[in-house]
């Protein structure tokens, strides 16, 4: 937010160089040196668009700005990138674990022993997946713990809150996973698959890149990936202090992705053998 004082424009053509504020949220440090530098240009821009005897030599802009940096008052690129990883490990260690669970078992001859039990498909799913859940919890607590330990990060919101917020996360990968496992027929697809889910996560999530800073067309297919959202959760938790109304709106894509996923989970599952 760019807060200009009411009499700018009078204050710059007495000469005088008036204060011009600049609120950003800080949690993304390389975003806010981008809008630093795009408020310092249109300084450079709006002295040579002033009367020569307004002039500044050398050229410097008519007015001086300062910078709130919220929630990341020094710009550490480690508070960014630290909250980021718990999104990213997950989506790493669980999609690939759960990719292979069917294909697993199909290719060492023990699906006919897993056909065999009196079991729905929706069982055989969940009796994958929630071994993994747990996997996956245990990494969160291990990440969070290393990061306030060594780079000192900061825990502004409920943890509580974040564990049941990734939990709906970690479902959502395990479903997409056993997705992924059921439809193919060797563990090397099953892996292709995983990796050419992986790739666009990680490059238009927000992780790698600002997510403000892509072309459109990448913020639309980034809006489509539950990373995306899981990242804005847990900086929003961990940086900003955020609560459930505020994350809500992240929770639903989540939840909306993990039911469809679920969905065709249990539908391409092959109660028979080809």
């Amino acid at each position: 937010v760019l807060n200009i004082p009411p009499d700018f424009g009078r204050l710059v053509d007495r000469g005088e160089r008036p204060s011009v504020l600049l609120d950003a949220d800080a949690t993304d440090p390389t975003a806010i040196g981008n809008a630093t530098a795009a408020l310092a240009a249109l300084g450079t821009a709006l002295d040579r668009d002033l009367p020569p005897n307004l002039r500044t030599t050398p050229a410097s802009p008519p007015f001086q700005f300062e910078v709130h940096a919220r929630y990341n008052p020094e710009q550490l690129t480690v508070l960014n990138i630290v909250p980021g990883l718990i999104g990213t490990v997950l989506i790493f260690s669980t999609l690939i674990i759960t990719t292979l669970s069917i294909t697993k078992e199909r290719e060492r001859g023990t699906m006919e022993n897993l056909l065999a039990m009196p079991v729905r498909p929706v069982e055989v799913m969940l009796g994958k997946i929630v071994p993994y859940i747990g996997i996956g919890y245990l990494q969160i607590v291990l990440i969070i713990v290393i990061s306030i330990a060594v780079f000192h990060l900061p825990v502004r919101g409920s943890l509580a809150l974040l564990f049941l917020a990734l939990g709906l996360f970690i479902a959502c990968n395990l479903a997409l996973g056993f997705t992924f496992s059921t439809i193919s027929t060797t563990q090397m697809q099953a892996q292709q698959m995983a990796q050419f889910t992986l790739l666009p996560s990680m490059m238009l999530s927000g992780f790698m890149f600002p997510f403000r800073g892509m072309p459109v067309w990448a913020q639309w297919i980034g809006e489509a990936l539950p990373l995306t959202h899981a990242l804005r959760i847990v900086r929003g938790v961990l940086l900003k202090g955020n609560g459930l109304t505020e994350i809500v709106p992240e929770l639903w894509p989540i939840a909306l992705f993990a039911l469809a996923a679920g969905f065709l989970a249990v539908r391409f599952y092959r109660e028979t053998l080809d």
